[in-house]
């Protein structure tokens, strides 16, 4: 997902840099919803493994 997100920001910028201003800001929406699920789902990955690990001592 991290790498979707960083996708879209590259075509965000390159569409920005060609004036297709529309188009930029729509692909830098789509890379920020996908940075902010990367990221809650990082967290949440985290919240399990520190859960699951104090069960195993």
């Amino acid at each position: 997902m991290l790498k979707w997100a960083l996708i879209f920001f590259l075509i965000s910028l390159v569409a920005g840099y060609l004036g297709f201003y529309r188009a930029s800001a729509a692909t830098g929406t789509i890379a920020k919803v996908l940075f902010a699920l990367f990221l809650i789902g990082a967290v949440i990955v985290v919240i399990i493994a520190l859960i699951t690990a104090s069960f195993v001592f």
